[in-house]
């Protein structure tokens, strides 16, 4: 098979790194890629949001499969582009990628479909911001309505917080706040078979006991030994199954990797939001654990054979991934430092560049994630440790508890 992997960032890595171990992978190229997925896909200079471009490349390089890695290609209609082309996608349509686009469209829908998730109300003005903030109650939540690249949403006591967040998108969705452990639920779908990868948490505050800013992902880890062990099926049955039968029902079915964003509440587990494409960091820490080659799930998907793909194995043991981020992020990064250490088995490039005079720079504000795998939580997050440990980057930041309350047993449900 020969496969065409868009985009440049950590999840794409580590979807790289698993394609490439595929056996049934004779090529693998990605575009534009970064210095760690160069060690294991044909790089090409591409424009990932771009739809002709994509889907020329696809042409030129008669691919077999085209795996959609980032969200604002999605929603910019690369998949559309390239399915035109008479290539196999994995990744969903413009139409159905609104279920991340937007996240009005994506309460709509969980309305219709009578999924479990937070009152919310759509705002654009202030004054409907001060009806919905005064009607839902601290802690706020205000959501940028359109992609942010995991950065537009704001969790805060502060309603001048909160009305500022609101002012500066926009458009907003604020939501009520959903108390209780979140979790990651990645679901694999031709738009009517569905088949869940392993639940996974991430860590979306910058710093250590869940303090700063909202990021991106400062790191993650699977399994869930602490999680209800009715948990999958009963999301499958209660939020994904119900939304892909809306979805079918407007005419724009759902094809490709449904991130369901979850907080398991007293009352049971709830939406807090879906994506259209593998989650980033989770991907790093799933991923390293799926058995079952990566390549031949994604094509059943992306061809509408999903119903008669094998069930998937998984590896014994625990991933883990803590994110090295660049000075001043989720701000403005600091980028151009050289990095050193990150170029050995283990570490996902994520925000990395090469210098004309070939050293490995920083590119962006997450730069790396830093994964290691272990028989247990415990010695997984020991060995990841140890990995970033022999990272040097001048004013790194990252967290030292990713998964330190899990190996301790200080989650409660």
């Amino acid at each position: 098979m020969r496969v065409l992997l868009i985009g440049s960032g950590g999840r794409e890595h580590a979807l790289a790194v698993e394609l490439a171990a595929d056996p049934a992978v004779e090529f693998l190229a990605a575009a534009p890629g970064n210095p760690g997925i160069a060690q294991a896909a044909k790089l090409y200079p591409v424009t990932a949001t771009d739809p002709a471009e994509v889907a020329a490349l696809a042409v030129e390089l008669a691919a077999d499969l085209v795996v959609i890695g980032p969200e604002a290609p999605l929603v910019a209609g690369v998949a559309d582009a390239v399915r035109a082309k008479g290539i196999a996608c994995f990744g969903p349509s413009a139409a159905a990628a609104q279920l991340e686009g937007s996240k009005a469209f994506a309460k709509d829908v969980m309305a219709a479909a009578g999924v479990p998730t937070s009152r919310s109300y759509e705002c654009t003005s202030p004054e409907a911001v001060d009806r919905a903030l005064a009607d839902l109650g601290a802690p706020y939540v205000v959501k940028n309505d359109g992609l942010a690249a995991g950065k537009g949403v704001v969790v805060t006591d502060s309603i001048e917080e909160a009305r500022r967040h609101a002012a500066e998108c926009g458009r907003v969705v604020i939501e009520e706040y959903l108390p209780g452990p979140e979790v990651s639920l990645f679901v694999v779908t031709d738009g009517t078979a569905a088949v869940p990868l392993m639940p996974a948490q991430d860590f979306k505050r910058l710093a250590d006991g869940d303090a700063g800013p909202n990021t991106g992902g400062m790191g993650a880890y699977a399994p869930l030994d602490w999680a209800p062990d009715d948990l999958v099926p009963r999301v499958m049955r209660e939020t994904v199954e119900p939304t892909l039968a809306e979805m079918r029902k407007r005419g724009t079915p759902f094809a490709g990797l449904l991130y369901v964003g979850l907080a398991l509440t007293p009352d049971g587990p709830k939406v807090i939001e879906f994506n259209a494409r593998f989650g980033d960091p989770e991907t790093q820490v799933v991923l390293a654990l799926l058995d079952t080659p990566l390549s031949g799930l994604l094509y059943a998907a992306a061809t509408g054979k999903l119903a008669g793909n094998q069930p998937l194995l998984w590896h014994d043991g625990a991933a883990i991934t803590v994110v090295v981020a660049s000075a001043n992020y989720p701000g403005t990064p600091r980028t151009g430092d050289v990095i050193e250490g990150a170029e050995v088995p283990g570490v996902i490039h994520a925000g990395t560049a090469r210098r004309e005079d070939g050293a490995l720079v920083s590119a962006g504000g997450r730069v790396l994630s830093v994964t290691a795998v272990g028989t247990d939580l415990a010695a997984a997050r020991t060995a990841a440790y140890a990995l970033v440990d022999g990272i040097r980057l001048d004013g790194a930041q990252y967290r030292t508890d990713i998964a330190l309350n899990a190996v301790e047993g200080r989650i409660t449900l």
